[in-house]
């Protein structure tokens, strides 16, 4: 008999993706229907974000299969959130200006989030670097022994460190139809606009994913 394997990362985050699709998807029908975050762009979204719908509409067909639980923004607008930076002092998305981002909210008590964390840490080390950043932002309230050791088991050391002990940032994204799980990612262009939210796990290592994320970066055409 042939010996047994383990399943590979993406195998293993796809199945912890359909359970946690199927737990929360009541949720995600109330979230819609009470009309969280699904506001209509206002005038000042239209002038932040101008050419952001143009973007959705070209990354749409790419995400699939590994991050097809994607959903293009169907109001791209600015993304607002606060949190602490490496330095333990506080920052936000305008920090990042000139870079696009992809905002992955995390703690050590999710356990698909655990499982996540070694595959956004190999996307960053892939695709990293002026023009893109995987901004991982733990949510553990307490101090930062418990996430920090995580990481340093895990050997997730790509991913510079990200905080919010208060979960102000979870709780402004759960008031705006973003976020109602963990974990909870946010894919936001180089001016700080929505191009695409995720609620559950995905592999991050696949090359679905960085294929996604490499047309996110990609110059405009015309440019």
């Amino acid at each position: 008999m042939p010996d047994q394997k383990k399943s590979p990362p993406a195998v293993k985050l796809f199945a912890l993706a359909a359970v946690f699709g199927v737990i929360v998807g009541a949720a995600a029908v109330y979230v819609k229907e009470t009309g969280s975050g699904n506001a209509e762009p206002t005038e000042t979204a239209a002038a932040v974000c101008p050419l952001t719908g143009e973007k959705v509409a070209s990354l749409t067909p790419f995400m699939k299969g590994q991050v097809a639980a994607m959903s293009p923004a169907a109001s791209p607008r600015p993304i607002a959130l606060d949190f602490n930076g490496p330095d333990g002092k506080p920052t936000t998305v305008a920090a990042f200006a000139g870079k696009t981002m992809l905002v992955n909210l995390w703690a050590t008590w999710c356990g698909p989030c655990r499982e996540e964390m070694p595959a956004l840490n190999a996307l960053q080390k892939s695709l990293g670097s002026d023009k893109f950043e995987v901004v991982a932002i733990n949510i553990d309230v307490g101090d930062d022994e418990k996430p920090k050791a995580f990481l340093d088991e895990t050997a997730v050391h790509d991913l510079r460190y990200y905080r919010d002990a208060s979960m102000g940032v979870f709780n402004n994204l759960k008031k705006e139809g973003l976020a109602f799980g963990l974990p909870a990612t946010l894919l936001i262009d180089d001016k700080g606009c929505l191009i695409g939210s995720m609620n559950g796990p995905a592999a991050w290592d696949s090359d679905d994913a960085k294929a996604l994320i490499s047309a996110a970066i990609a110059p405009a055409a015309g440019s």
